[in-house]
């Protein structure tokens, strides 16, 4: 399972990268927009510094637009993956790019047929959000569980990215569906590694080794 790190602050994927966790970046314009930077500035940052896939979203409604923006962000370099929403304007535009070779990946994905059609498409990537559908009293997870299913009945190359993620249940939920990626906000990346057995557990052999060298 590749872990993305959720994010435009440059900090947080630098200490990503430096624990060996990140796999790609997933931005979006909200992150971007919390960074109170030139965004194409960020954006030039991160791809200098990532050599996985970094998912840079459009911001056009129409076809056209974002078929425009997305050849402009695929061009910062081979890297660089263009989100996508799930509209039909969207969709449209997936079937364009996927044909120019530009990789995609579509975001705000609420259902499992979504999901399926950005897959017939010919999109790289999809993105459930799960975290949001929970908010709603929805289960997110079972939409992975679906996707997945449905993905694996018919062979498609798409891979399933799973997004909006709140907690590390949602990442080892994700791992035991066999979502191909989940992408991770940094605050969640690190609670990954962390266990209060292990702090105490390490603090035990460190105090008993202390009074053996006295």
């Amino acid at each position: 399972m590749k872990f993305f790190i959720d994010t435009a602050n440059i900090d947080e994927i630098k200490k990503g990268i430096d624990m060996g966790l990140v796999d790609g970046v997933t931005t979006n314009p909200t992150l971007l927009s919390k960074e109170k930077k030139d965004p194409n500035q960020v954006i030039k940052e991160i791809m200098s510094i990532v050599s996985g896939p970094v998912s840079l979203e459009v911001i056009s409604k129409d076809r056209e637009g974002m078929c425009k923006e997305a050849r402009q962000l695929a061009g910062l370099g081979e890297n660089a993956v263009i989100k996508i929403p799930m509209t039909e304007e969207g969709i449209k535009a997936v079937r364009i790019l996927s044909q120019e070779g530009i990789k995609t990946n579509v975001t705000l994905v609420f259902q499992p047929i979504q999901a399926l059609i950005a897959a017939k498409a010919g999109a790289t990537y999809v993105s459930p959000f799960i975290g949001r559908l929970d908010d709603i009293s929805s289960r997110g997870m079972g939409i992975i569980e679906d996707i997945t299913t449905i993905f694996n009945n018919y062979g498609f190359e798409t891979e399933i990215i799973v997004a909006s993620i709140r907690n590390p249940l949602h990442v080892l939920d994700a791992a035991l569906l066999g979502a191909d990626i989940a992408t991770i906000p940094f605050n969640v990346l690190k609670q990954l590694i962390s266990h209060p057995l292990t702090d105490i557990g390490l603090e035990r052999f460190l105090k008993d080794w202390g009074s053996i060298q006295r």
